[in-house]
């Protein structure tokens, strides 16, 4: 890569199973569009066991905290520390996952001409805070269950999580959505819209205060239409008239859910792409997971680990090279040669990866 003073740093965490078998090809890619950035791949997960004894080193963090944005592959686990300090360390609040159908994308939809959205999840709180326990422990609170009208401690042996929905993540999350659609509305010309999702219906304090704050966002920008649907019925909605979708606000939980269903409609997981943001830091990673199924085959599907590396260069303000790092895939499926096994193609990672450089 070049270096300029005005380099950007990126830090490479190719993650682990299948995943860097994308991975490593994407920054091949990267670097044949000539950018000022500046690799730095410090010992991560495996890696960082093997040569230091620690899965996240000192020096890991430190490599994290001094560079512009990090490229992440897929973690079984290994990676887990550097994701936690990622997120949470970085308060990357807002994870941004797009689906949008292109011609060759293997949709098992009959008309899926036209579906661009995207998902905006909140990142930091919901049930991912990781309060949980035993049941039993809540006995000197004496919660009392709404339906079953008696203490929960008496429902039995069991377990429970707490979901937590704050004012501050919310504002911040409908406030980031409702921007995204004015600059997605820009590009398209079509009104900007945003669409919360919530079961208020059996959770109208947590879930209803979801809603109620995102309403209340929503209102400081008037030329947003805003919508909102009870989670099931936008699930399902979500299948039947994708179309119908520009940009669906969400907590964390049904965040994470309701992305692989978007993913699903366009034609799978291989496509998606994501992208965490915080107020001054992103990291970008592919919203499938690890792979270990299909590792060390060489099939893995690229395309949602070189979208999310163009979604970087995007962050980082590259964006006409972003835009033919799009363009090139969007060339390599259109003539649907080179597509892996789960587009309905029988090429290699290598191969349409070779392709895609072919189309820059």
């Amino acid at each position: 890569m070049a270096s300029h003073s005005n380099s950007k740093k990126v830090v490479l965490i190719p993650g682990e199973d299948a995943a860097p078998e994308a991975f490593h090809p994407t920054v091949a890619l990267i670097d044949r569009l000539d950018l000022p950035i500046e690799w730095d791949t410090p010992p991560i997960g495996d890696l960082g066991r093997a040569q230091v004894g620690n899965p996240f080193p000192p020096e890991a963090q430190e490599a994290i905290d001094r560079a512009d944005a990090t490229l992440f592959g897929s973690t079984n686990g290994a990676s887990m520390g550097a994701m936690r300090h990622l997120r949470w360390g970085k308060k990357t609040y807002a994870n941004v996952r797009p689906a949008r159908w292109f011609p060759g994308c293997n949709s098992p939809l009959k008309n899926p001409q036209g579906i661009d959205l995207v998902i905006v999840r909140e990142n930091m709180e919901d049930t991912y805070v990781g309060v949980e326990g035993d049941i039993a422990d809540l006995a000197p609170i004496n919660f009392v269950s709404r339906l079953h009208r008696k203490p929960v401690q008496e429902m039995g042996k069991g377990k429970y999580a707490l979901k937590i929905i704050t004012e501050a993540c919310t504002q911040q999350i409908t406030a980031f959505s409702c921007e995204l659609a004015l600059k997605r509305s820009a590009i398209s010309g079509k009104r900007p819209h945003v669409t919360s999702g919530t079961k208020h219906n059996i959770s109208p304090v947590a879930d209803g205060y979801f809603l109620e704050v995102a309403r209340e966002t929503a209102k400081k920008y008037p030329d947003v239409h805003f919508d909102s649907l009870l989670a099931d019925d936008l699930v399902h909605k979500l299948i039947m008239k994708p179309h119908d979708f520009d940009v669906i606000v969400l907590p964390n939980l049904y965040g994470d859910l309701f992305s692989d269903a978007a993913g699903g409609v366009i034609g799978g997981l291989g496509l998606c792409p994501s992208g965490c943001y915080g107020k001054d830091y992103a990291y970008f990673e592919s919203a499938h997971g690890s792979a270990p199924d299909i590792m060390g085959r060489n099939i893995i599907n690229p395309t949602a680990t070189i979208f999310s590396a163009a979604m970087m260069l995007e962050y980082l303000g590259f964006n006409e090279k972003a835009g033919r790092l799009v363009k090139a895939v969007e060339k390599v499926y259109a003539e649907g040669k080179f597509l892996t096994p789960d587009q309905g193609g029988k090429s290699s990672t290598t191969e349409f990866c070779d392709a895609v450089a072919r189309a820059l």
